[in-house]
């Protein structure tokens, strides 16, 4: 197989982001589409001569797609994501890998039985200055990894939302939907197992209620610790220590004080929700620096690391030294990378649907420390999932 022929499911807000990335990949190509607004499956048949399918089942059924991106609502992610797998087909979802841990365990299963790639994303654990950092961490040549720090303060909860985006029954708030960025970075930066979590969770707006912030540590073999926070109430933003760079890797206005929360008193919420579809907008013009997910310092015991948009900061024992990382030829490129390899067999997948299965029991770990406020364990959680498949 030279090139994937990837069939697309749900021309959403996912897609729109990750489209410069499949558009301009010579090992890719768009091969066919399924989404419930027609205009769009239309267009996108006409924009890349492609096939626009009826039904998933249909588009399953096709011997001309070799791979689908799911990159429809989460609630949808894990009967997709199974149907796509024992169809014979490789699979790239995109975060959160499913709403429950158990759908999780079971898409992970799902792999394993047919023999085909899973690899969830694209996660903040893709971006460069992560992985730079990561393998730095890796070579100890700072010494061991002793702590992390990340945190970031965004608007979330005042962007257009779907009912379900709110309702915390069924997935929503931003523990499943953030916070599986956040633990997917500090995990890629520790390489180690994660053990367990001690969290709380804030749920601060009545008119928006869901989980809309929360503050966890977590604890790794070795000792390593991390400590995460992150609010989506719209208040103080966190891009101001990134040098007013947005998480998607853009110059950020710090005047645009306030625009998600008059932004949603103003529209119809669904409505602009819709506007940033594929069919809707434009796919986003380049953006000059790497993609970020707020603040992270990774503490080894011979250095300090600082993750920026444009490189990594060291802070060693006897000097700064500053190790810049080239901008993005086309963002979120390694997402490709790491999938067409692994459908190629060239090199394992790292985000594999063990790895996904890991995080999101992460997040049921946050959600579930905060409930009872004492520690929770993601390894405990994963085995009670595995033994549900299993019975």
């Amino acid at each position: 197989m030279d090139r994937i022929r990837l069939g697309i499911v749900g021309l959403g807000r996912g897609f729109m982001l990750t489209q410069p990335a499949l558009t301009n990949d010579a090992r890719v190509v768009l091969a066919g589409a399924v989404d419930p607004r027609a205009a769009a499956c239309r267009q996108f048949a006409a924009e890349f001569g492609a096939t626009a399918f009826a039904s998933l089942e249909e588009m399953l059924a096709a011997p001309h797609i070799d791979a689908v991106y799911i990159a429809s609502p989460h609630e949808y992610h894990a009967k997709q994501t199974i149907a796509a797998l024992r169809a014979g087909k490789h699979v790239l979802v995109e975060k959160p890998m499913a709403t429950s841990v158990d759908d999780c365990a079971a898409m992970a299963e799902a792999a394993r039985r047919a023999g085909r790639v899973l690899v969830v994303g694209p996660s903040h654990g893709f971006d460069a200055p992560v992985r730079a950092a990561a393998d730095l961490i890796a070579s100890g040549a700072y010494g061991p990894l002793r702590q992390l720090l990340a945190f970031n303060f965004t608007d979330f909860m005042y962007r257009p939302r779907r009912p379900e985006e709110l309702d915390a029954a069924r997935g929503g708030g931003v523990v499943y939907s953030q916070a599986a960025h956040q633990i997917d970075v500090v995990r890629r930066l520790a390489g180690r197992k994660l053990r367990s979590v001690r969290a709380v969770t804030g749920n601060w707006d009545s008119a928006r209620a869901s989980d809309g912030a929360y503050s966890a540590m977590l604890f790794f073999d070795g000792g390593a610790a991390a400590t995460l926070s992150y609010s989506g109430y719209a208040h103080y933003d966190s891009d101001e220590l990134l040098g007013w760079i947005s998480e998607l890797g853009r110059p950020k206005d710090p005047d645009a004080y306030g625009t998600a929360r008059r932004a949603l008193r103003q529209q119809d919420e669904i409505e602009a929700k819709l506007a940033r579809t594929y069919g809707n907008s434009a796919p986003p013009a380049p953006a000059p620096h790497h993609e970020h997910f707020g603040f992270i310092l990774a503490s080894c015991e011979r250095a300090d690391i600082k993750l920026l948009p444009t490189g990594l900061m060291l802070y060693t024992d006897g000097a700064r030294e500053w190790r810049p990382i080239d901008p993005p030829i086309v963002p979120r490129r390694a997402v490709i990378d790491e999938f067409a390899a692994a459908i190629h067999g060239t090199r394992a997948p790292i985000h594999d649907g063990r790895w996904g299965l890991e995080t999101m029991a992460a997040c049921a770990a946050l959600i579930e420390s905060a409930a009872s406020q004492a520690d929770a364990s993601p390894e405990t959680i994963i085995d009670i999932a595995l033994e549900k498949i299993s019975a």
